[in-house]
This record gives structure tokens, C-alpha cells and sequence, in this order.
């Protein structure tokens, strides 16, 4: 459970870093607009950093979704299930679906990452960024997300074994019920 508790943790803090994130690419993004509508000057860059951006919010911020038990699902067929019900299709989603998938994702993309890095891959439009650091967020957004999946299926292991009363930790829902709190 230790392990779980600190990818938990992990989880939240790069959650809450995206915020941040979001927040860089609205301000960029409306700088760039602004840029371009009044003074008719662009930036390939400021596009690039945009979207470099927006890759990390989506990428990282998956295994901060997955604990969060915010992904797609199927509720009005979940919700009638009891929680062992759940606990047993998230295990085998996991172990049959998210965890080969991410794994594949990895091994894909790191040799992407690498020879970026190696090669000092730049971007083809005029004034464009380095792309290395939009590849690295592959394998580092399908590891993390990988990692997550190792603690939900180590929580729902321990539910189904009597060691959690709920599938769902006590940290997550209080960090549920302290945002929910700040967004009212």
C-alpha cells in the first residue's frame, strides 16, 4: 500500500502542476492572438509552445485522471454494479487493456525521444522549438500513466482482499472534496 500511497501522491502533485500549465498556454495563446491581430506579428514558436503545452496537459495529466476515476467509462452500467463488480472489471481492464497499451506505448516511443535528442531534431517551420522535449512527453505520460494503473490495481487488490473498505482511497476522496470545495 506504501507504493500505492506515494504514486497517489505523485499523481496529485502533477495534477495540480497542470493547472500552471493550462494557465501558460491561455496566457500565450491569447499574447499570440493579440500579437497577430493588432501589431500583425506571429510567432511559429509561440504556435509551437502552444501546442507543446497542450500535449503535456493531456499526456501527463492521464494518470492524474485515471486516479482521480475521472476517465470514460460506462456509468449507468457501473453504477448498478456493486463496488466488488467494479473492483474486478478495473483489475482486468487494467491488466489487459491499460497496462500492455501503455508498455507498448513506451517501448514505441522513447526510440522517438531519443533520436530527437541525439540528432537535435528542430522543428520545420521557420522560428520553430527543438522537438525533443514534446517527445519526451510520450513515454513520460504513458509511464506515469502506467505507474497509476500499478496503484489502482494495487488498491483494488486490496479492496477485494479486505484491506481497503473502498476501492477508492480516503487521500483521493479528501483531495476530491478539498478542489470541489475551492471551485464552489
Amino acid at each position: 500500500m506504501f507504493a500505492s500511497q506515494a504514486i497517489d501522491r505523485l499523481g496529485l502533485l502533477i495534477g495540480h502542476g497542470i493547472r500552471w500549465l493550462i494557465l501558460a498556454s491561455v496566457l500565450i495563446s491569447a499574447g499570440n492572438a493579440v500579437m497577430r491581430k493588432a501589431f500583425d506579428i506571429g510567432s511559429n514558436a509561440f504556435l509551437e509552445v502552444q501546442w507543446y503545452l497542450f500535449s503535456a496537459v493531456f499526456l501527463l495529466g492521464a494518470g492524474y485522471v485515471f486516479l482521480r476515476n475521472a476517465h470514460v467509462r460506462i456509468d449507468f452500467l457501473a453504477g448498478r454494479l456493486s463496488e466488488r463488480a467494479q473492483a474486478v472489471i478495473d483489475i482486468v481492464g487494467i491488466l489487459v487493456v491499460v497496462a500492455p497499451l501503455t508498455v507498448l506505448l513506451v517501448n514505441l516511443s522513447w526510440p522517438l525521444f531519443h533520436q530527437a535528442w541525439v540528432s537535435g531534431e528542430m522543428s520545420q517551420n521557420a522560428g520553430g522549438l527543438i522537438r525533443w522535449p514534446v517527445l519526451l512527453l510520450m513515454p513520460l505520460g504513458f509511464g506515469l500513466l502506467l505507474l497509476q494503473a500499478a496503484s489502482e490495481l494495487i488498491k483494488r487488490v486490496a479492496f477485494l482482499t479486505g484491506h481497503l473498505p473502498h476501492a477508492i482511497t480516503p487521500e483521493v476522496k479528501a483531495a476530491e472534496a478539498s478542489e470541489q470545495g475551492a471551485s464552489a
